[in-house]
Order: structure tokens, then sequence, then C-alpha cells
């Protein structure tokens, strides 16, 4: 978030942003943050809209500080209070505009089907963890927070992150290895999303896109 120091006629700007600048700078990254935690579109648009909504209401009161762990802090409560008032999560197939465009510039039909297929199957395994592991492993393997960080953002102990970090993992590899296995000749995603779990459970963007170059 960009700091305003100064007035032009030299008198000391509040250092707080606009609630336009907040949703201009954060909308998009705060919807991809509550569809990975809540896995269909209507629940991460509600999300969203009540993070935004806690925000409008909270700014006059935020102190300067890390403006991104404040709207981490802000979602991770409302998600968790969502998810106990409703027990599981719910999940379903994400439209193609959703996903993250294959790294080809000129991607064809089988590649497509097999990025959207191995996202599908991540979405459904991360659908079947507690509110609480699918929180770590999205700000830990999709965000790339540090443990510091989420131990920060969440009030849990370090030790609690890296225990929630842990078992999330390897609950989403528990879940992979009974999916399925392919019809002959077909890739299977659900080997190469367990591979990919050896140190994390999904990649953030960034590192997805440097594996399919």
């Amino acid at each position: 978030m960009p700091e305003r120091d100064e007035r032009e006629d030299g008198r000391e700007c509040d250092p707080r942003p606009t609630f336009d600048e907040v949703v201009e700078l954060y909308g998009p990254k705060i919807y991809r943050i509550a569809l990975r935690l809540t896995g269909n579109l209507e629940d991460a648009a509600d999300l969203s809209q009540d993070v935004f909504l806690r925000i409008y209401g909270s700014l006059d009161r935020y102190e300067p500080g890390t403006f991104d762990g404040w709207l981490y802090r802000v979602t991770k409560n409302l998600f968790l209070d969502r998810a106990r008032r409703r027990g599981r999560l719910r999940t379903e197939p994400l439209p193609e505009e959703e996903w993250r465009a294959p790294a080809s510039a000129d991607p064809g039909p089988a590649d497509i089907l097999e990025r959207r297929t191995l996202e599908a199957t991540l979405e459904r395994g991360l659908a079947q963890l507690t509110a609480d592991f699918r929180l770590a492993v999205v700000l830990c393997d999709v965000e790339g927070l540090t443990y510091d960080e989420i131990a920060d953002i969440t009030g849990w102990p370090l030790g609690t992150v890296r225990s929630r970090i842990h078992r999330g993992r390897r609950a989403l590899r528990d879940f992979l290895a009974v999916q399925p296995a392919p019809t002959d000749g077909a890739p299977d995603h659900a080997r190469a999303a367990r591979n990919g779990l050896a140190g994390r459970s999904i990649p953030p963007p960034e590192h997805r896109d440097q594996r399919d170059g």
C-alpha cells in the first residue's frame, strides 16, 4: 500500500488508504484467496463482500502497519466463522475462466483439459480438509506466506502452524492417493499432484507457471 507522508501544503497526510484504494489494489487478491478457501464461486463472492464490508466499517480504526497482514486476518476470521456455522465446506467445478491460463502462448485442447483436471482434483482435495487445515495450507502453499507470517495472521502458536500445514498436506496426499487411476494413455493427475506434495501441497501461481514453462 503506497504511503502518503505529506500534502502539498506541507501538512502530514492521513497514512490510511481510502476504501476505493483498498478495493482497487486488493480486490482481486481477496477474491482469489476467498475462492481457494471456499471452493466455489458463490461463497467466494459472499466472503469477499463480507471482507470489504468489514474493512469499510473498520478502516478509520486501522493503525498503519502491514496492511496485507490486516487483510489476511480479516479474511481468516470471516472464513472460519462461516465455516464453523456451516460445517463442511462445499465445492464445485470452477469455470474455465477462473483457472490460470496455461503457460503456452497457444495451448491446445488437451493442454487446457489437463490443467483444469489437475486443478479440479486439488480443489476437491482441499474441500476435504477441515477449515483450519485448509486455511493453513492455502496461506502457506497458495499465498506463499512463511510460518511466522501465518502465526501472526492466525494467532496460532508456531508449533500449531507447522502441525496444521503438515497434517493438511498429508490429508491432501491421502485424498489424492485414492483417486481413480486414469484410463490408458491419459495423464495421471493425482500422481502428478502427489509428487508435488513432497514439500508443498499447492504451489503458488508463479511456481506453477515456472513448472509449466
